[in-house]
């Protein structure tokens, strides 16, 4: 039998708020392959949620790490250097929007929101890019979370639409950049999964209705099925693929007038 073995490889997830997050599905895979791994939160708030977490995978680093603070994700890439002086994989899983910009219309998105949820959402996956990349001087992988609406115009994604739509380009310049190191960035876009983040999208349930009807597997997917993705990008069975945008949707994004 042939398994996917990542005993001895170094990984950061950020990005976990709970026990529903599609980071956490990660992490689990992760761990269960045999990685090490550092696990971040966002704020005291998050920590009493994601820290039971981080032990439960053993995470030999827990850290606030809130990218909007001023050298926060710096004290991350500083405290994996100290203990590893490496990193093999990342998991990035941030997405942010005003609540008015996310429930508005993108026409009414203000200048200030737009920018914010950009570099929270997009550019922080940059940031963590040049640092990770001094500590994967043989090689790494680094893995995103994107979601339809980037492709598409979804009802009520509205400013992540854009948003999500920059980080995806952002993977293919830098993989474009990154792959004479030998450093893998890729991209999933997974369907709808009932998480925090899916939360504050009006009308979820909704979506969650209509992929049932329309993906070509008649269903939604899970997180576990997300997670088992991000392991097989993280680990030797992907060496050749990188900017890509892989699809964890039950088929969804492919149907496009396709009435049943």
């Amino acid at each position: 039998m042939e398994l996917i073995d990542m005993k001895g490889r170094k990984g950061l997830v950020v990005g976990i708020a709970n026990e529903h997050s599609l980071a956490w599905s990660a992490a689990q895979h992760f761990r269960n392959a045999g990685a090490d791994l550092a696990i971040t939160y966002l704020n005291d708030k998050a920590k009493p949620f994601v820290e039971p977490l981080s032990q439960q995978v053993d995470a030999q680093l827990f850290l606030p790490c809130n990218v909007a603070e001023p050298g926060q994700l710096e004290a991350v890439f500083g405290e994996i250097e100290q203990k590893w002086g490496r990193l093999d994989f990342l998991f990035h899983a941030i997405g942010w929007a005003r609540k008015e910009d996310l429930h508005g219309r993108l026409t009414d998105c203000s200048g200030e929101g737009f920018a914010e949820s950009m570099l929270i959402s997009c550019h922080s996956f940059i940031r963590m890019a040049k640092l990770a990349e001094p500590l994967m001087d043989k090689g790494g992988s680094l893995t995103t979370l994107s979601y339809y609406g980037a492709e598409k115009v979804v009802d009520h994604y509205n400013v992540m639409g854009p948003v999500k739509a920059a980080l995806e380009a952002s993977v293919r310049y830098l993989a474009h950049e990154h792959g004479g190191k030998a450093i893998r960035v890729n991209a999933i876009s997974a369907g709808a999964v009932a998480t925090r983040a899916a939360s504050g999208i009006e009308h979820f349930d909704e979506l969650l209705n209509e992929t049932v009807r329309k993906a070509p597997l008649r269903r939604t997917v899970d997180a576990c099925e997300v997670g088992r993705t991000a392991l097989m990008l993280a680990s030797d069975y992907t060496s050749a693929i990188t900017g890509e945008t892989l699809y964890v949707d039950a088929g969804f994004h492919i149907e496009g007038m396709v009435f049943h």
